[in-house]
């Protein structure tokens, strides 16, 4: 993977942390879980080896737009095709009157034709100086810092999950009008209540 310059990148933050999710579906920098804390993806300083959270929808000859939601922090990257059009949205949750979600939300949609997705989630704690442990269920994986000073992560899926070495994959597909989510995040299971409750596009 090459390095994205930085105007291909969008903004998403929660008051807490924010991310840098680039217009090829992949979020390449986090500092997780506060503002200062290392990295948990840093593809935006080390390609290879840094870490990065990639969607992709598998199309030909795609031209790809990235806007935000008005008055949101929601960011929408659309991919257009000739054989379909699919759409990524990713935000940050805040809420007010109850503990705060610390995660990200990503939900990937078809609007037209059926389309082949790979994701792939390669944390790298601290600066990929910490190794991890993973621990995966159908739906969701652990990611354990060897680092006990980095909090370990959750990832929630609304499809399949596998695991390949230290990593997550996920190879699906969607028809139009379907969705998929995941939610990395909090190893408390926060990352349920997301699945269930996304806001309206």
């Amino acid at each position: 993977m090459s390095f994205q310059p930085i105007e291909n990148y969008g903004v998403i933050g929660n008051m807490r942390s924010i991310a840098l999710a680039g217009m090829h579906g992949s979020i390449d920098f986090l500092c997780y879980p506060e503002f200062d804390s290392p990295t948990v993806f840093a593809a935006l300083l080390d390609a290879k080896q840094g870490g990065s959270f990639h969607i992709e929808p598998q199309l030909t000859n795609v031209r790809v737009r990235q806007l935000y939601l008005p008055d949101t922090n929601i960011l929408l990257t659309r991919f257009l095709a000739e054989e379909g059009v699919a759409e990524l949205a990713d935000y940050m949750p805040i809420e007010t009157g109850r503990e705060q979600p610390n995660e990200i939300v990503r939900t990937v949609s078809v609007i037209r034709g059926n389309v082949r997705f790979v994701m792939r989630c390669q944390p790298r704690f601290n600066y990929a100086q910490t190794a991890h442990r993973t621990e995966i269920s159908d739906c969701c994986a652990t990611f354990f810092p060897a680092d006990h000073s980095c909090p370990p992560m959750a990832l929630h899926s609304t499809v399949t999950l596998k695991q390949h070495c230290h990593d997550i994959i996920s190879d699906f597909s969607l028809q139009a009008g379907a969705t998929a989510t995941f939610v990395p995040g909090d190893a408390a299971h926060q990352g349920q209540r997301s699945l269930s409750h996304q806001p309206a596009s």
